[in-house]
């Protein structure tokens, strides 16, 4: 899409370098510690899997156990990768599982090796973790093998949908009938609470609330049923579930093990909606955007939520601070814009006068800032009322919006949003408003021209100006100050504060971990 808001290139380049710079101190936060969950994902990049299932307070998943009984012995402080690989060889066990069942039974004393053991121990983690990136190498290799064979959707936006019934089976059945209707992406809702979950759950689940674990079984099922699909509707259908919570960095490893293509993924959605400690989210979502970038995975941020708790009309600067903070904190991990999907959303009270032309004025805004990402586009939710009339009205006016302003990935709105969980003909009904505003007006947007000095490019000019003062003020008082005062959301979160602080480690001089290297192309 040409350039519709003539946005001054030097307003531009200012937001960005004072995003940058607000980002900084947070990248070096980010850089000088670890995370019990970092350390986790590190021994699944080296392979270990299974859980402790005699446990008799429940299955504990081995990399827990590992990574629990390190830091109790010997610390986290020089990473997992040292004394766990010590320990491998110094008992002469020929796998991580072996280790873990030898570590929960007692047999294991760990300790930070030096000289010679520490270059042995190291030399072999990278071995093993280097096998691991391998496999994610050749699920990407894949993914664009499939999609040169199959074919990308004829048409963008994206049509995005999500199944949610708390038993993969079931998931996979429904995901395959909405691939059949026409979309494109399948996003499979997590259980409620998974993302305070300090773990993993193991193998295939029946029995989430709201949602279906996250699990590498559960993701290895729903990705072959996609193929499966994808031959048959002859295109590749992408799978998306969530690299977000107290084991971001875990589910990312697992995504790009088992080939899915998006995860959502936002540097603050956990600080600010699920209470997690602000410095551990920071850690971890840089080294699950690496991951991401490494596994060719498109993220989803976050800010959609942002209009839920906060006004659409007087937060929308926040939305696009959020997206440029995001974007800062992206490139740094290494993902390239067109694995950048930054999110925003259809939140405006339809009750405001003219409130059609200011969602414009936002998506046009977010389109013409960051015109090589696959922008996500979200549809309405605080004010679907239970009138399914209205709502299905008001779903057809985001797609409208979403189609005239070069969206990337709509997710699909159901006009039984405010009322229950949809039923399968809400989704099929919200597919056939998805299909008739694409068949309809799909080449709208050429013939689309907001007036130079106009309504929606004033609009326009007016968020961004805002949201560069914003920044400004952020970059005076800090980030971490600027979320703990409420900035974003209008949820406030202190540094200090948070689930999941206690698995924040501050790095020792001598940490090391051959996989942060790899992903950094050391």
């Amino acid at each position: 899409m040409s350039e519709l808001l003539d946005l001054d290139p030097s307003v531009v380049a200012k937001a960005r370098q004072l995003a940058a710079r607000a980002g900084e101190p947070v990248v070096a936060l980010a850089k000088a510690h670890t995370t019990v969950a970092v350390e986790r994902a590190t021994l699944r990049l080296a392979g270990i899997t299974g859980a402790d299932t005699a446990h008799r307070a429940g299955d504990v998943p081995w990399v827990n156990r590992v990574i629990d009984t390190v830091r109790e012995q010997c610390g986290l402080e020089h990473g997992v990768a040292l004394p766990a690989f010590h320990a491998l060889r110094e008992h002469e066990f020929t796998t991580l599982t072996e280790l873990a069942e030898a570590t929960a039974a007692g047999q294991v004393q760990y300790t930070v090796p030096t000289g010679k053991d520490a270059e042995r121990a190291l030399k072999a983690a990278r071995t093993a973790i280097a096998k691991g990136m391998r496999t994610i190498d050749r699920n990407r290799a894949q993914r664009d093998k499939l999609v040169a064979k199959l074919g990308d959707p004829p048409q963008r936006p994206w049509i995005y949908l999500i199944v949610a019934t708390g038993d993969i089976d079931e998931d996979v059945v429904q995901a395959g009938n909405a691939a059949r209707a026409g979309a494109d992406v399948i996003a499979v809702i997590r259980s409620t609470g998974q993302s305070l979950l300090d773990y993993v759950p193991e193998g295939a689940t029946h029995h989430g609330f709201a949602g279906t674990y996250a699990t590498q079984e559960n993701f290895r099922i729903m990705r072959a049923a996609l193929d499966d699909v994808s031959k048959e509707v002859g295109r590749y259908v992408r799978l998306t579930n969530y690299a977000s919570g107290l084991c971001m960095p875990e589910i990312a490893v697992l995504g790009g093990l088992q080939r899915l293509d998006m995860m959502l993924n936002d540097s603050m959605y956990g600080i600010l909606f699920r209470d997690i400690n602000p410095i551990r989210t920071f850690v971890d979502q840089r080294f699950s955007r690496q991951v991401h970038a490494r596994a060719g995975i498109i993220i989803n941020t976050g800010e959609d939520n942002y209009l839920t708790t906060a006004d659409a009309i007087e937060a929308a600067h926040t939305v696009t601070v959020s997206q440029l903070l995001n974007e800062h904190f992206a490139h740094e991990a290494g993902l390239p814009d067109p694995l950048l999907g930054l999110g925003h959303a259809f939140e405006i009270n339809p009750e405001v006068p003219d409130s059609f032309r200011l969602e414009l004025a936002h998506a046009l805004l977010a389109r013409e800032l960051f015109p090589d990402a696959p922008l996500k586009w979200m549809p309405p939710t605080k004010h679907m009322t239970g009138d399914v009339f209205n709502g299905h009205l008001l779903d057809g006016f985001f797609n409208l919006a979403g189609v005239l302003t070069g969206q990337s990935i709509l997710l699909v709105g159901m006009m039984t949003e405010a009322v229950v969980t949809p039923f399968l003909s809400d989704r099929d009904l919200a597919l056939a408003n998805v299909r008739y505003v694409l068949n309809a007006a799909g080449s709208l947007r050429e013939d689309f021209r907001p007036a130079p000095d106009g309504f929606i490019v004033k609009r326009a000019h007016q968020v961004l100006g805002e949201a560069v003062d914003l920044l400004e003020r952020i970059v005076d008082d800090g980030l971490l100050n600027a979320i703990a005062e409420g900035t974003f959301g209008l949820m406030k979160r202190p540094p200090t504060g948070g689930k999941g602080a206690d698995g924040v480690i501050e790095k020792a001089d001598g940490y090391r971990n051959p996989a942060t290297d790899l992903l950094e192309g050391q």
